[in-house]
């Protein structure tokens, strides 16, 4: 059991948890009939007729996998789940069969003692417009042709644009056409487009209300688990054009490659030519490199029959001629005469409603809340949803985006600044991550925080250690933002376990390889530890359950020293529980106390400490033979 008290996580008896984990998985954003890995083109349009059975893996694996990630102390699993999976075939006809696969394997995961809570993932809206997430019918609700995103300038898909996918380019689709217009109507839909109904509903209410009721299907066949404890509301939930306050200007933080304006878009959805602007990601940040033309050739992002939203909304009008004029550059950031905020305004509505909607089903879930990366979180009241967490994202942006990892080199997220040294970048690193933690505590009424994903791309400097065999760079690099983790006393879910990564496909999805594990670093099955990636920085130990409040917490992944220290609460008389993994002490290890007893059983890899009650403070120690 996990419950929330003084912005941290506690169990039964009081202790306080620091969750460790692993996001299940890469592959579950694809399906599995017909293959959906994103290189694959065949079939992709036929969105009706797929199937999610067997993501993350195949029932019949469930066993294996669940006890490798037990063995390496990663015991609190975010598990994914897409709308799509749910909901493919159409408007409230649900998939049962996965349904009944989800259930299945869930219950798996509980009888290998690991917890979890489910992830409805998307990334950028959906597959069809370059992510994961919301079904096809979703773009047809609204009248855009997903068969012309690509020549549009709407969205680039891998399936479309073939091979190679530019590195990153996915995240860019947030500020195009397709994406931006689903998010802009899915949160803010009555305010910005209010003459667009579905079957006499509005848009906004079609989409919401479809989304939640699919992920109340899910908590309705888990409510009676123990070992799923929450729901989180919406993976990396976008605000579209909401808040954009010019739209003839680039919006969004992040360009890469052609990178048209939010106005752009909406002319290239026309089938209008454009002159768009070309940007770069260098070690100095991005920077715009020149301009490239798109033409549609007449190819218009929306189905016949139907007019662009926008346009029909006054954003934007066409004279005679055919000529573009831009009339409302604020009609997403100005309602009813104030300046609106995405996340205080949009997302915390939708995640009350969210909250109330799954507690009918599962009334002691937790919620997991996420806003935009690097956004600020909303202003949570009394009124507001009660036992929720925040569930913040956080990467080594210099390693996930250049994919090379340079030991004296990092990207603060606060200052957009590089940051140069090792020890500058350990200082800097910590810092983002108690920011994470520390905004959450004083904003959204003391909730703890989960660190929802973080990790590194395991196919650095153009596959070398696939080649080699050495991933001497790949520890490195984890151990960096792992120590950042212990430093600021975070709790984590690792972006990710993809049991059908390869190194040739990575994680199945847009050519993403973040997976602590594959088939093809596997050479004994019989091991458990073998196709583990970079396991001597992911395996380490840490207390799992703790009498009191952590203070410090570090490993020395060469020397494979742990130090942790924590102020007992004298109401808890349960023992403090440390993990020892087998594979950082082959030979066992030694164990220092400040005080107290304790016991030691490498088998269950675990140390239990009984501290005395002569001192506020204790510490552990823990090194090899």
């Amino acid at each position: 059991m996990i419950r929330i008290q003084n912005a941290h996580f506690k169990d039964e008896y009081g202790r306080t948890r620091l969750l460790r984990g692993v996001n299940l998985g890469g592959s579950s954003k694809v399906p599995t009939v017909p293959d959906g890995a994103t290189w694959r083109k065949e079939g992709f349009f036929d969105h009706r007729q797929v199937s999610f059975v067997g993501r993350p893996f195949p029932l019949d694996e469930a066993d294996e996998h669940f006890a490798r990630l037990r063995r390496w102390g990663l015991t609190f699993l975010r598990f994914l789940v897409t709308w799509e999976a749910i909901e493919h075939a159409g408007p409230g006809i649900y998939d049962q069969e996965y349904l009944d696969y989800l259930e299945a394997v869930v219950r798996k995961a509980g009888e290998h003692g690991l917890e979890l809570f489910i992830d409805p993932h998307q990334d950028v809206w959906s597959r069809f417009s370059g992510g994961d997430g919301a079904p096809g019918w979703t773009f047809e609700a609204a009248g855009m042709d997903m068969t012309h995103f690509d020549a549009a300038g709407a969205a680039i898909t891998h399936q479309v644009h073939g091979d190679p996918l530019p590195r990153m380019i996915w995240p860019t689709n947030d500020q195009k056409l397709a994406a931006a217009t689903l998010f802009t109507l899915f949160f803010g839909g009555d305010d910005f487009a209010p003459q667009l109904n579905v079957d006499g509903v509005p848009i906004q209410e079609f989409l919401q209300g479809h989304y939640i009721a699919a992920m109340q299907q899910v908590a309705r066949r888990l409510k009676d688990m123990p070992h799923v404890v929450g729901y989180d509301t919406l993976n990396e939930p976008s605000p579209g054009y909401i808040g954009a306050p010019d739209l003839s200007q680039p919006c969004g933080p992040l360009h890469m490659g052609p990178s048209p304006t939010p106005f752009q878009s909406m002319l290239l959805g026309e089938g209008l030519p454009q002159e768009v602007g070309v940007w770069q990601v260098r070690y100095t940040g991005l920077r715009r490199i020149g301009t490239q033309r798109i033409d549609p050739a007449g190819r218009r992002a929306w189905l016949p029959g139907h007019d662009c939203i926008w346009r029909q909304h006054g954003v934007y009008e066409l004279d005679p001629r055919g000529q573009p004029h831009l009339l409302r550059p604020d009609h997403f950031s100005v309602v009813r005469g104030r300046r609106v905020s995405f996340n205080q305004d949009y997302l915390r509505p939708f995640a009350n409603r969210f909250a109330a909607a799954i507690r009918q089903e599962h009334p002691q879930a937790l919620i997991f809340v996420e806003t935009t990366p690097h956004t600020p979180l909303p202003v949570w009241s009394e009124q507001d949803a009660a036992q929720i967490v925040s569930a913040a994202h956080w990467y080594d942006g210099a390693v996930l985006t250049l994919k090379s990892y340079t030991p004296w080199l990092g990207f603060d997220v606060n200052t957009q600044r590089i940051v140069i040294a090792p020890w500058a970048v350990r200082r800097s690193f910590a810092h983002q991550i108690r920011h994470l933690l520390d905004q959450a505590r004083q904003k959204m009424g003391n909730a703890p925080t989960l660190i929802g994903e973080f990790g590194i791309p395991f196919d650095l400097q153009g596959k070398r250690a696939y080649r080699s065999g050495d991933f001497s760079q790949q520890v490195a690099a984890m151990g960096r933002s792992m120590r950042a983790m212990e430093d600021a006393l975070a709790s984590w879910t690792i972006w990710n376990y993809t049991a059908d990564n390869s190194n040739a496909r990575g994680d199945q999805w847009n050519d993403e390889d973040l997976s602590i594990f594959s088939r093809d670093q596997q050479s004994d099955p019989a091991d458990s530890d073998s196709g583990g990636r970079a396991l001597a920085a992911v395996v380490r130990p840490y207390p799992t359950h703790i009498a009191g409040e952590p203070l410090h917490l570090s490993f020395d992944v060469r020397k494979r020293r742990l130090h942790f220290t924590f102020r007992h609460d004298p109401a808890v008389t349960a023992p403090t529980e440390v993990y020892i993994p087998r594979s950082q002490y082959p030979h066992g290890c030694r164990v220092a106390v400040s005080d107290g007893e304790w016991q030691l059983d490498l088998k269950e890899q675990r140390l239990t400490y009984r501290h005395t009650s002569g001192r506020a403070e204790h510490w552990i120690k823990v090194s090899p033979k």
